[in-house]
């Protein structure tokens, strides 16, 4: 540390988690951001002084940290929160949210309902996304203003979708997707999102890999989610979803496969092999009875996973502490076996691990000198905190999203004492409960 800097931002008065390769914690320690980077991470002795800065942000002795990585949401879909609940996801999504999305998703409510999740994300802490839907850009442009790291995709389906309504221009207009936003903001990675292998056909699939290839960006695509689809695709292809897509050559790096719920160990190994990320949103799973990703052989296995929240309309939120606790738990209980997924484990699935999943492990993740700035603070000093033997632990088990008190990304302040600084929430909110009014008035 060059006593002579002076920082853009330094933390301080706060038990930092490094989420490093050696799960680094410093007690008491200060965190020095220039340029959008981390500069020095350390301890603090006593009668140090605080390096010079612009801005400091006291964690008020409780815990500095990664912001949490969502590898997987459909933000967008705030729109339709608690609109179909309580159905099975073929019933779910062919019945319900197909039929609503044809009416009700066009440029601006995709824009609305985007910012909204964006809001809830940073104020529990959640600093990068990885999203996939249907007019992405206005996405794009949610995230923009809000200030939220965002690995973005089209979505590609073999029918008419909002926005695309002549599906032979399914996989060309994702690629005028991504060539409109790469490099054009460092926060946001444009990319492609095939639905799936049962909405998607082979041409398509294949399509789509060559324009993630030709575009170096991350394809994304749901696989084997339910037990009905990895027969479905038994029966029409001869193998599961996994080998499937592996014989046509969708499997390789920069590949995302969201939920594998059903994977078998032969499709792991698979997976493993082509060096693809994993994506589980197990609150999102559960209630849709979809059945239990297999982590830990998962992790067994090498692969990168990362949870995700999956959209409102399936979840119903984005509180990634929330999704960490139910992950641990859920396989406790499925296995009978208490020491399945310890609580550090499940916090890498959310910071370091996830953001490996999503092809950016090198940038963000953990707090180490070089990597971006996307860092948050927890406050503590709060009865459901106290006592705290393991930080760990209680990040798992005992945090809830509205512990977060401030959110930095790319050495940025977004969220200052549980306040968004880059969006006036209150009337974002309200041009979401507008459309919410415009669809009851529907039915």
């Amino acid at each position: 540390m060059n006593p002579s800097e002076t920082y853009d931002i330094v933390f301080h008065n706060g038990l930092i988690i490094t989420a490093n390769g050696n799960w680094d914690v410093h007690e008491k320690g200060v965190v020095c951001v220039s340029g959008g980077r981390i500069e020095s991470v350390r301890g603090e002795a006593p009668g140090d002084e605080l390096p010079r800065a612009r801005k400091y942000i006291d964690a008020g002795a409780g815990i500095v940290m990664p912001g949490l990585v969502n590898t997987h949401s459909h933000a967008a879909m705030a729109l339709f929160r608690g609109l179909a609940d309580d159905l099975p996801l073929m019933s779910w999504l062919e019945d319900h949210m197909f039929k609503a999305e044809a009416r009700w998703v066009n440029r601006q409510s995709v824009f609305d309902a985007a910012r909204l999740s964006f809001a809830e994300m940073l104020l529990s802490g959640t600093t990068t996304c990885c999203d996939g839907y249907f007019f992405e850009g206005a996405v794009a442009r949610a995230a923009q203003e809000a200030g939220i790291r965002a690995v973005l995709a089209q979505g590609v389906v073999d029918f008419s979708a909002p926005g695309v309504p002549d599906p032979r221009r399914n996989v060309s207009t994702a690629v005028d997707f991504v060539r409109a936003w790469q490099g054009k903001v460092s926060r946001i990675y444009p990319g492609i999102f095939c639905h799936s292998p049962y909405t998607c056909s082979e041409k398509t699939l294949r399509s789509a890999r060559e324009a993630a290839d030709e575009a170096g960006c991350l394809l994304q695509i749901h696989v084997a989610e339910t037990k009905g689809e990895v027969a479905k695709i038994q029966e029409e292809k001869g193998g599961s979803p996994v080998a499937y897509l592996d014989s046509i050559g969708v499997l390789r790096d920069r590949t995302l496969a969201v939920h594998a719920v059903w994977a078998s160990e032969e499709d792991t190994a698979l997976l493993a092999a082509q060096g693809v990320g994993v994506s589980v949103t197990t609150e999102s799973e559960m209630k849709l009875a979809s059945g239990v990703a297999p982590i830990p052989g998962f992790l067994d296995a090498g692969l990168s996973v990362g949870l995700g929240t999956d959209g409102c309309a399936s979840n119903n939120n984005q509180d990634m502490f929330q999704e960490m606790d139910f992950t641990a738990k859920l396989h406790k209980v499925h296995r009978l076996d208490p020491t399945v997924l310890h609580a550090r484990s499940v916090l890498a699935l959310a910071t370091r691990d996830a953001a490996a999943a999503i092809g950016l492990g090198d940038e963000i993740g953990s707090i180490e000198v070089g990597k971006w700035a996307d860092i948050i603070t927890i406050d503590t000093k709060q009865p459901h905190w106290t006592p705290m033997y393991d930080p760990n632990s209680h990040l798992v088990y005992t945090a809830r999203g509205s512990d977060v008190r401030n959110v930095v990304v790319d050495g940025t302040i977004v969220v200052e004492n549980r306040r968004i600084r880059t969006m006036d929430v209150e009337r974002v909110t309200e041009d979401v409960e507008g459309w919410s009014r415009k669809i009851r008035s529907s039915k």
